[in-house]
């Protein structure tokens, strides 16, 4: 069935309700968005591999921080990203369904592009994910955005990170902090998610507004809210069951709904899919220029705060 008799067919199509299974798809695109084609998938590939940050800066590469409840699909975002510029599936970051985080070590992954042979300027951190019962603590994570935490430190929940543990940096410079982080969510789930994990969610985006560090979210698993999308993912920004997943999560997060990305990551193929390389491109392209404007604001601050010292 095509989409214009699949439309035909579905009661109503603009107010469908929002249940997995049950969406449709729309006349119109609600979100513009780049054609997906070879073009535009090269383009976002080039972009990419060129993006650095601003050179005033002294920053190698743009720290984007993954966080979200385990099994949402951190790792999985970014062994997508490292399978698209390896030209192949990869699995480097451990990840699957299992009941505790895999992720028990703070990592910052650098990727790199197998047709250039050059590290991208951008880093993919990683750290454990969300539980009821294993709750993240708040000041951990404050530590991980002011560049505190090491690469490769073990996290252990029953002895949390502070000024003392081993390997604490102390004077941390703008290139150890976070520029921005990505609040990686399953977006087939967002209708059950637990209280407690809401919670947690809004405590962490508390510290993180604190520092003024940009944030986006990526809805994982689109393709289980729209069964059009799991046929292709060119239909994302046609799906009812989408776009409303989209409003929910911006109404929860409290973000505009251009900051909310539908993505759909690597997990049962064996091999790479244009569409699905634009989304998660698109996305991160998006992510990077939000991490620019954090550097920049942080150049500002110390400007500012150079001339008040020079005045005293």
């Amino acid at each position: 069935m095509d989409k214009s008799q699949f439309l035909k067919n579905s009661p109503n199509p603009i107010r469908s309700a929002v249940k997995v299974g049950n969406s449709v798809l729309l006349d119109k695109p609600w979100r513009k968005f780049p054609e997906f084609n070879t073009e535009t998938l090269q383009q976002l590939k080039e972009a990419v591999v060129d993006y650095k940050p601003n050179s005033e800066t002294n920053v190698s590469a743009a720290n984007i921080l993954l966080i979200g409840q385990i099994g949402a699909g951190k790792s999985s975002f970014f062994n997508s990203v490292n399978s698209i510029f390896r030209g192949k599936i990869t699995s480097k970051a451990r990840c699957g369904s299992f009941e505790h985080s895999l992720t028990t070590v703070f990592r910052k992954y650098t990727m790199k592009d197998h047709n250039t042979g050059q590290n991208l300027k951008i880093r993919l951190c990683d750290t454990r994910g969300f539980e009821e019962e294993y709750k993240i603590e708040a000041q951990e994570i404050g530590y991980i955005l002011d560049g505190n935490v090491p690469d490769r430190h073990q996290f252990n929940p029953s002895s949390p990170f502070t000024t003392e543990t081993f390997g604490f940096i102390r004077n941390p410079q703008l290139s150890d902090k976070i520029h921005c982080v990505a609040f990686v969510v399953d977006g087939s789930t967002i209708d059950v998610m637990p209280e407690e994990i809401l919670k947690q969610l809004k405590e962490l985006q508390g510290r993180m507004n604190q520092r003024n560090i940009p944030q986006v979210v990526y809805m994982t698993k689109m393709d289980k809210v729209c069964p059009k999308v799991d046929k292709d993912t060119a239909n994302m920004f046609y799906s009812s069951g989408v776009r409303d997943a989209i409003d929910k999560m911006s109404d929860i997060m409290g973000l505009p709904r251009g900051y909310i990305m539908p993505i759909k990551n690597y997990e049962s193929e064996t091999g790479l899919e244009p569409n699905t390389d634009i989304l998660i491109l698109k996305a991160l392209q998006q992510t990077t220029d939000f991490a620019d404007d954090y550097m920049e604001e942080q150049l500002d601050k110390m400007a500012a705060e150079k001339r008040r010292e020079e005045k005293h």
